[in-house]
């Protein structure tokens, strides 16, 4: 009896000792978290990609609006004239606006096809970019984990002073604003030489 209650107070001590060295291990992590929704919103990069495929957004319409606006003239036109001009035009101009109105339809859906392509692999290039500072970063300041919380939340709770968003928005900005004077400088360089 008196052996077997040594052998479960050892097995205790063991098992507690082991239960503190884990404990301590765990409170030496450095631990943070990155709003990613906040960052999305906030990345002055993101914000000009998404303005650059408004403004083509916009353009493209624009253009498709005033192809629809003469097609609409021709219909109407068409319209007016199908039973004065008689049954063989108005076949043959019912056809040609048909035809008209199934190319519009065609290229709306092509262009828009084109710029959510284009926008979405320049979206995914950025966010790749975008990983891959917020692992140099953790590695830099060194971080055990980082974890994201936004849409995809990763972190149910975290306290406010583990939040790093701001500060890895500011430094992302940062280093945008001094690429994109860097690509300025060039293109006047070019400029120059022209």
């Amino acid at each position: 009896m008196k052996k077997s209650l040594l052998i479960i107070a050892l097995a205790i001590s063991i098992i507690s000792c082991n239960k503190e060295t884990q404990t301590k291990e765990a409170a030496a992590f450095k631990t943070a978290y990155i709003d990613t929704a906040k960052l999305m919103e906030e990345y002055t990069e993101a914000k000009d990609v998404t303005e650059k495929y408004k403004a083509k957004s916009d353009e493209a319409a624009k253009k498709l609006e005033v192809q629809e606006a003469n097609f609409k003239a021709d219909a109407a036109y068409f319209e007016k004239n199908a039973q004065a001009n008689g049954q063989a035009w108005a076949q043959q101009k019912g056809a040609e606006l048909q035809q008209r109105q199934q190319q519009l339809q065609y290229a709306a859906q092509t262009m828009a096809q084109q710029l959510q392509g284009s926008h979405a692999t320049e979206m995914d290039t950025l966010v790749k970019n975008v990983k891959k500072f917020i692992k140099d970063y953790g590695k830099e300041k060194g971080y055990d984990y980082l974890y994201g919380t936004g849409e995809t939340a990763s972190v149910l709770y975290a306290k406010d002073n583990y939040d790093i968003t701001n500060e890895v928005i500011k430094l992302l900005n940062e280093k945008y604003a001094s690429s994109a004077k860097k690509e300025e400088a060039t293109e006047a360089k070019k400029e120059e030489k022209k």
